[in-house]
């Protein structure tokens, strides 16, 4: 799953945010800024799930190709100020393997010829198991991509209707076995826990049948009512009920010991990886690093400029070559400590203790958040050793209360 980094703070700068009108405009004031990833957003879906909050939409293959060319355009046009050779590509949505096989391909081959790609760069491609052919997954081997993550979500069928989930459990293991036979070297499976009506053995269930497949990277998220979305309308109206807080830590806690049970190791919040296999481009926005990001609502980060491409395709496919944008942030020095904390502190490794210290240091909250660490310290939410401060084990199952103090 591709993360979304919102809103961390309202814009303090010399430099009206409102007057960056265009991705092009918030790189010029992130100046100096190497891009080490890129992101690119394809926001088309064959049905909208209840649960996502994510720019997509039904749509019928009519704006398909003019997606893809204004799309190559776009990628001409960030040659501008992404000169570095990029370590991480990640294709998200939507649904990127709903575009047919060759214009899909069509718009990975581009993206090779057009930005420049370190020659182990990471690329992903996200996929629902349904889209996954094996003439897709052909195009995506041709076109260079080493990774897919696929949304399997659950394997039980009641728990996928709740999400207005509508693919098979059975198409997940056939997708798995098209993209491994394809020549597809790694893939991720994302699960969510805390559905309503769901139970600790149902868990149990669909964690013994993703393990059963074998893949190199597991996400296991809590489902999160997202505001304007279908399942928090639902949930508003009492149509639904949440799982109690109690299933979905016991939920939790299970797929922690599962997991390394079954050879993952836990390295963020939500992530489970083989030896090797964590997500390089998902690690560079919790590392705070400088990403670009391509499509309708794609988000970016450079040096402190945070900016969300427009997310309406009409108006995006009437610009150009760069994206209009809006939700335009240039960070002041104290929420971009407070950032780091969040984003660091998520990762099961933690922060190094002179990162804390230089974060203590420039952010005008640094007191505040010094007195807060050595509280959570005291009450053993926070560990600090090998010179580095992380969240324990009973820190990381409340890590939103801890964080929150740390913004």
């Amino acid at each position: 799953m591709h993360l979304s980094i919102g809103r961390t703070g309202e814009p303090s700068s010399a430099r009206d945010s409102k007057s960056l009108r265009t991705a092009a405009d918030a790189a010029r004031v992130a100046a100096g800024a190497r891009y080490r990833g890129l992101y690119i957003h394809v926001p088309f879906c064959a049905h909208k799930c209840h649960y996502c909050d994510f720019y997509s939409f039904v749509d019928t293959e009519s704006r398909a190709e003019a997606y893809v060319a204004r799309l190559e355009a776009e990628m001409s046009a960030a040659t501008e100020f992404v000169t570095a050779d990029l370590e991480t590509v990640f294709v998200g949505g939507g649904t990127p393997t709903l575009l047919r096989a060759e214009l899909l391909q069509r718009m990975l081959v581009t993206l090779r010829s057009r930005l420049p790609l370190r020659s182990d760069a990471e690329f992903t491609v996200e996929a629902n198991p349904e889209t996954v052919t094996e003439a897709v997954a052909r195009a995506l081997v041709a076109s260079g991509v080493t990774r897919v993550s696929l949304g399997a979500q659950s394997f039980d069928p009641a728990l996928l209707t709740t999400l207005e989930r509508r693919h098979d459990p059975a198409s997940v293991a056939r997708a798995v076995g098209t993209l491994q036979d394809a020549g597809i070297g790694s893939i991720n499976l994302d699960l969510i826990y805390g559905i309503p009506n769901g139970t600790l053995e149902q868990w149990e269930r669909d964690l013994a049948r993703t393990i059963a497949l074998n893949p190199d990277h597991i996400s296991a998220y809590g489902l999160v009512y997202e505001p304007n979305t279908p399942l928090t309308a639902r949930l508003r109206t009492g149509k639904i009920v949440r799982v109690a807080e109690e299933v979905e830590a016991a939920q939790c806690a299970y797929a922690c010991q599962r997991l390394a049970d079954a050879g993952y190791a836990r390295y963020e919040i939500s992530n489970w990886a083989k030896p090797g296999q964590q997500c390089r481009h998902n690690l560079l926005y919790w590392q705070n690093a400088d990403w670009w990001a391509l499509g309708p609502s794609g988000s970016a980060h450079a040096s402190g400029v945070r900016w969300k491409n427009v997310p309406r395709l009409t108006d995006w496919l009437e610009a150009g070559p760069f994206s209009p944008v809006v939700d335009v942030e240039v960070l002041d020095d104290d929420t971009r400590a407070g950032e780091a904390f969040m984003l660091g502190l998520r990762l099961v490794d933690g922060l190094a203790v002179a990162i804390v210290e230089e974060l203590i240091a420039i952010g005008a909250r640094g007191e505040a958040r010094r007195r807060a660490i050595s509280a959570f310290e005291r009450d053993g939410l926070l560990i600090r050793s090998n010179e580095r401060l992380r969240l324990s084990e009973r820190g990381l199952m409340i890590a939103d209360t801890v964080l929150c103090e740390l913004v």
